[in-house]
């Protein structure tokens, strides 16, 4: 789903502000194709970036929101997308705001190589201090979520939800298979499977995902109203 079409089901309407971070996103291995290829997909999507950051209210409650796509390089988690997240992670804190992160992602940007894996330890961190804070994370996996994203910040929320058949992992079946030398259950990556092992907190459809998350923030409220 198009960042601006998730917004649209998600967010009450014209309650969303874009946080303004004017950072430029890196060719830290020199290659040529990169920077083509980045302004080839900013055209055809009409997005900068893989993961879009701001506030805005899910029926009155305000929330600091992140929406990745999975049409911009696969969702692929580089040096932006990894500072946004952590900048929308630290005014949770700031702001006193539950966080809320739609993740799809094939993983670490390989065109930023270690830099883009170097986003895992800096989300992780960020997401500690909310933790210390005491403010709450929900984290939305979609179909699919792989990867870096899988194995940081996607995974460790106060609570994981997740659409209907959306495939989660770190990586695919077949070099996880080659790798233990082992045959592994069929679906094992499924949003239902992990359901039941549980991985997940619960498997939501894109029609209820608003109503629920906007529960479970009033579920956090303080008899004052603050979210922590």
């Amino acid at each position: 789903m198009h960042i601006n079409k998730r917004l649209e089901s998600i967010i009450d309407k014209g309650t969303y502000e874009r946080f303004d971070l004017d950072i430029e996103t890196s060719n830290p291995l020199e290659l040529e194709d990169y920077p083509k290829k980045l302004k080839t997909l900013r055209e055809k999507t009409g997005i900068q970036e893989a993961v879009a950051c701001g506030t805005g209210k899910i029926l009155g409650e305000k929330v600091v929101i992140c929406i990745m796509d999975s049409g911009f390089l696969m969702g692929s988690m580089g040096v932006v997308v990894g500072e946004k997240i952590t900048y929308s992670i630290e005014q949770a804190i700031k702001q006193k705001l539950p966080l809320i992160i739609f993740c799809t992602s094939g993983g670490a940007r390989m065109q930023e190589g270690i830099i883009s894996l170097m986003q895992m330890a800096k989300t992780t961190s960020a997401l500690s201090k909310l933790n210390e804070a005491g403010g709450l994370y929900i984290s939305v996996l979609t179909d699919p979520t792989y990867g870096g994203v899988t194995a940081s910040f996607a995974s460790i929320a106060d609570i994981v939800l997740a659409e209907p058949g959306a495939m989660i992992g770190f990586a695919g079946q077949r070099v996880i298979e080659q790798t233990i030398g082992e045959k592994l259950p069929e679906g094992f990556q499924t949003a239902e499977f992990l359901l039941e092992h549980g991985f997940i907190d619960k498997i939501v459809e894109r029609k209820d995902l608003k109503e629920t998350l906007h529960r479970l923030i009033q579920y956090h409220m303080s008899p004052e109203g603050r979210s922590f």
